[in-house]
């Protein structure tokens, strides 16, 4: 009986046990069963929601920027692929023994990864490295550091370097236009950004697109009226120059006389566009187009055109400018030489200030502020570039005789160089005034006649013969090629004020063929050490940079072509390189 009551209780214990273990193992069936309905069910978008966080990201789709050609479609900017290596903090932080081989990698230092996560815990996104080149970026990535990713950007490259760095500028780090034609023609080289939705790995690398949430649009192309060509040969003439005449620097500026294109802007001392960690603002001043300077004796043809086109002169009126010196009121206007009696076209040939303060002295002030003002000194020139200056040409209720007759000979007003190749263009073009542009056109632009074409022809004839043996600017001669134009040698204004007595800018605008003019080019040199005079100094580099474009560009040679000129002499000898 006890044995049978044994296994009685036995069997019981056993069922109790067996019940208890059914009722546990129920129970935990039911709670896994209501956590499943509560993860599927009840919290399923919330818990949706947070996986997205955190696998899924809208990220910034960088548009590629436009390039920049030449007219001849040779490529002066160009965007290159290339990328960031960027940082999920929340993911970086759990792994900081990863730091040490991400900032060998990445060539920083741990404290500047530590630096980082400090300020920025919580952001989804902080910039470890930019503009690396794609394969570095790709061995940084093949670390497989949790939280480390790249994105591709671009990066803006100038095939030409210095050579056209002050026309082009340059973008910065966001590839957003700084300065030159960059910045200026930004919105259309730019594009528009994109987004797009990814997938990413535990490690935060991007798996997969997931869908595009607003298209990039690239940026477009831009085609210059620069001549990579001439830009070339006028830069290594010019540095050439400064070399030779131990100067502090040089600019030129040549303009298609028929449309106001720029076919070549540029200025020494330069710059590399590609590498700009020593560089200062002062080296990336577009000085054609930022700096005045007065003009000078560049200024004597207008002066003339004035006389002409009043009908009180012609070219052989005869001037008196013995003993080369002339007192206006007090002050004496001076010549480097006594020239004596001159025709009207001797005084422009001759560059004689005497004789060209008393041929405006014959005329109103307000005549010669006129033919100024209508050949634009005073006034913009419409070039697409960022800081250009006006100028100073000022409009005076009365004029003192002595403002009026050094006004006439170039001192009292500034231009920029720009300005000043445009108003020779004025000549060149037979009295029509053109806007400056740095876009490629096609055909003939139509301008505002301010000159007649029979006072530029006249004109035209004695600038001719300034380059001629008679005259102040010999070695601006081109072989074979007939050319014109005009020296000026300016004293330097003082920052006290008045002038530098041995400071001088050196100067030679001219242009070829005379028969058909083409090109138009203005030269200048500043402070040349031991010679200054424009013809000594500017007019060499106008002949070689002139002549490289004529042949460039195929132009026909005039020297021996019957040009209809009459030769203008002085009637008496003389001669002067000013």
């Amino acid at each position: 009986m006890k044995r049978i009551a044994e296994r009685q209780t036995l069997k019981n214990y056993s069922r109790l046990r067996q019940g208890i273990v059914l009722t546990v193992v129920g129970l935990g069936m039911i709670v896994l069963a209501g956590r499943a309905f509560q993860v599927q069910i009840l919290d399923s978008s919330r818990l949706q929601a947070e996986g997205a966080a955190r696998q899924l990201r809208n990220i910034v789709v960088k548009p590629e920027r436009g390039r920049i050609v030449d007219r001849n479609g040779d490529v002066l900017a160009v965007s290159t692929p290339l990328d960031a290596l960027w940082a999920h903090p929340p993911t970086l932080i759990q792994s900081p023994g990863d730091w040490p081989p991400l900032a060998e990698a990445l060539g920083i230092s741990i404290s500047q990864i530590s630096g980082l996560m400090d300020r920025y815990p919580d952001r989804e996104f902080v910039y470890l490295r930019r503009h690396l080149p794609p394969a570095e970026a790709a061995r940084v990535e093949n670390l497989g550091i949790p939280g480390v990713s790249s994105l591709r950007e671009y990066g803006r490259y100038y095939p030409a370097g210095p050579i056209t760095s002050h026309v082009l500028g340059f973008t910065d780090v966001d590839d957003r236009g700084q300065e030159g034609i960059e910045r200026a023609f930004d919105s259309h080289l730019a594009g528009v950004e994109g987004r797009k939705r990814v997938l990413r790995d535990r490690k935060g690398r991007i798996v997969e697109d997931i869908e595009s949430i607003r298209p990039v649009y690239h940026g477009r192309d831009l085609q210059l009226s620069l001549d990579l060509r001439i830009q070339v040969s006028a830069q290594h003439h010019l540095a050439q120059s400064v070399r030779e005449n131990r100067a502090l620097g040089a600019s030129a500026v040549m303009l298609d006389v028929n449309t106001g294109e720029v076919l070549a802007m540029t200025n020494v001392p330069d710059f590399n566009p590609n590498n700009r960690s020593n560089m200062t603002p002062e080296h990336f001043r577009n000085r054609s187009v930022t700096d005045v300077f007065e003009p000078g004796s560049t200024v004597k043809p207008f002066t003339m055109s004035m006389a002409l086109a009043s009908g009180r002169f012609s070219v052989d009126t005869p001037v008196a400018t013995s003993p080369g010196i002339h007192y206006v009121g007090r002050i004496p206007v001076r010549d480097i030489h006594d020239y004596g009696d001159l025709t009207l076209g001797g005084v422009l040939v001759k560059s004689s200030n005497v004789g060209t303060a008393k041929v405006a002295m014959e005329l109103a002030p307000e005549e010669l502020y006129g033919i100024l003002d209508k050949v634009g000194f005073g006034q913009a020139t419409g070039i697409e570039l960022p800081g250009e200056v006006d100028g100073s040409l000022l409009k005076r209720e009365r004029w003192r005789p002595i403002e009026h007759a050094t006004l006439s000979f170039g001192y009292g007003l500034s231009s920029t160089q720009v300005q000043l190749a445009r108003a020779y263009a004025v000549l060149a073009s037979g009295g029509m005034l053109r806007s400056v542009t740095l876009k490629r056109t096609s055909g003939v632009v139509a301008g505002k006649r301010v000159l007649s074409d029979q006072t530029t022809r006249q004109i035209n004839a004695l600038l001719e013969q300034v380059v001629s043996a008679q005259g102040t600017a010999k070695q601006a001669a081109v072989p074979a090629y007939r050319v014109a134009g005009k020296t000026g040698t300016v004293h330097k204004v003082s920052p006290a004020g008045g002038y530098e007595a041995d400071r001088y800018q050196s100067l030679f605008v001219g242009f070829a063929p005379v028969s058909a003019p083409r090109f138009v080019l203005a030269v200048m040199v500043d402070e040349p050490r031991d010679k200054y005079f424009g013809g000594e100094v500017a007019a060499p580099v106008f002949a070689r940079i002139m002549a490289d474009a004529l042949r460039m560009h195929g132009i026909r040679p005039d020297a021996d072509m019957d040009s209809g000129v009459t030769v203008v002499a002085s009637m008496t000898p003389g001669d002067t390189g000013a």
